[in-house]
């Protein structure tokens, strides 16, 4: 019985064999067919052609057929604007700043001073805002810090050419940071040149031929502001005397948002050469509180006025005591007589040039001087008996933004004459 199964189990093993083997050919046949043969050759010999579908041709043929009939490529074209059109494609490197790396610190100890930013002809910029507008005035960049590698690849690339580029820890950046909320990256930018620069067409557009002074502003906030209110009002340039903070120093750029980007700024004048910068037949007017110091010698009360400042009153004082020491028949020119006029009344019927002073030194004898040589005038702005003065800034935007009402005013006037004539 046992060799009998054997001999069963044994003459049952071809048979699986067979079976196996059949079966692997057949898939084998089935996946040919699946292929879409063009010709099939049977173990037997036998070959037979198949004819392609209507509509279809070999592979072999169709790369043999004439170019007239082939559908030429067309060529891939490519902007130049837009080459290369990512950061792998650009080929930019930057270095990792590692533990000890202190590019950052003695850099930051370059810019954060004034004689140094002098010096060297550096700034510092921070923020994706501020830079990005920095970028499109073409101010031109050095290096950047960033600590994440996503800011550094909004920028233009074809503005980061050329310079370095340094991945530091966000930690680094928030200690030499002087926001409150740092932003990751910050910009060393060549000092710009107001001649060079490339401001937006929109702001060109509304140029008015109205120019600011500002005279001993030594407040960073409140020039800041100035030149926010400056580039909002169309001023064409704004030029900065000598003993006014540095319009590029950090606290003031935070305070423009940007205004350095919009309108022209000259900065560390002399009076010997401002009037170089302005235009021609240009009025230059004082924003001085003291200025009704002139009326109110012929009034018994001088507070009625109510914009007598007492600080600056205590000055003309002084200048008063100073010329009644002078010997008979000595010059009174260094003291001038300039005409008090309110701020609200036409002062703009040709190029203005209005002085802003600081709180608490006031204008200077030099800008009364440029303003009595002009055929300028004082501007006063009426407030509370009580008040000493108002800010800076706010003076600065109230006369800017009433010569800008003034001079739209006269231009609807005119454009009307015309439409009648």
């Amino acid at each position: 019985m046992a060799a009998r199964v054997n001999g069963l189990g044994w003459a049952t093993r071809p048979l699986l064999r067979v079976v196996q083997t059949w079966c692997l050919d057949g898939r084998r046949w089935v996946r040919a067919l699946r292929r879409n043969p063009v010709r099939v050759v049977f173990p037997s010999g036998q070959v037979v052609e198949r004819k392609p579908g209507p509509g279809k041709q070999p592979r072999r043929a169709a790369a043999e057929a004439s170019p007239s009939e082939q559908r030429p490529k067309q060529p891939l074209q490519v902007s130049p604007s837009q080459t290369p059109c990512t950061w792998e494609e650009s080929g930019l490197r930057y270095d990792k700043a590692l533990p000890g790396d202190r590019r950052l610190s003695s850099v930051m100890t370059i810019v954060k001073s004034r004689p140094f930013r002098e010096k060297q002809g550096k700034i510092l910029l921070e923020g994706r805002r501020l830079i990005a507008d920095a970028l499109k005035a073409g101010a031109v960049p050095k290096v950047f810090f960033f600590s994440r590698l996503e800011y550094i690849k909004e920028l233009p690339i074809d503005k980061l050419k050329g310079v370095s580029l340094i991945k530091v820890k966000f930690e680094d950046i928030k200690d030499w940071s002087d926001l409150v909320t740092p932003q990751g990256i910050m910009g060393i930018f060549a000092r710009p040149d107001h001649v060079k620069m490339t401001y937006p067409e929109t702001q060109l557009r509304h140029l008015l031929p109205l120019l600011l002074i500002c005279d001993n502003l030594r407040d960073p906030g409140n020039l800041g502001t100035i030149l926010r209110s400056a580039a909002g009002a169309g001023c064409s340039k704004v030029l900065l005397t000598k003993g006014c903070v540095d319009a590029w120093e950090p606290k003031v750029l935070r305070a423009a948002m940007g205004a350095h980007f919009q309108v022209p700024i000259v900065n560390n004048l002399d009076w010997e050469t401002l009037p170089n910068y302005l235009p021609t037949n240009t009025r230059v007017y004082v924003a001085d509180n003291c200025g009704l110091y002139a009326q109110a010698q012929r009034s018994d009360k001088a507070s009625d006025h109510g914009w007598v400042c007492e600080r600056r009153l205590s000055k003309l004082h002084k200048y008063e005591e100073e010329d009644d020491d002078l010997e008979p028949g000595a010059s009174r020119a260094w003291l001038p007589e300039l005409e008090v006029q309110s701020y609200d009344l036409d002062w703009t019927e040709a190029p203005a040039a209005v002085v802003i002073g600081g709180e608490t030194h006031g204008v200077s004898l030099e800008s009364l001087q440029l303003a009595e040589s002009t055929g300028g005038k004082r501007l006063l702005i009426p407030v509370v008996p009580g008040v000493d003065s108002l800010n800076s800034a706010m003076a600065a935007s109230i006369l800017l933004f009433e010569g800008k009402r003034q001079l739209r005013v006269r231009a609807e006037h005119s454009s009307r004459d015309r439409s009648y004539h």
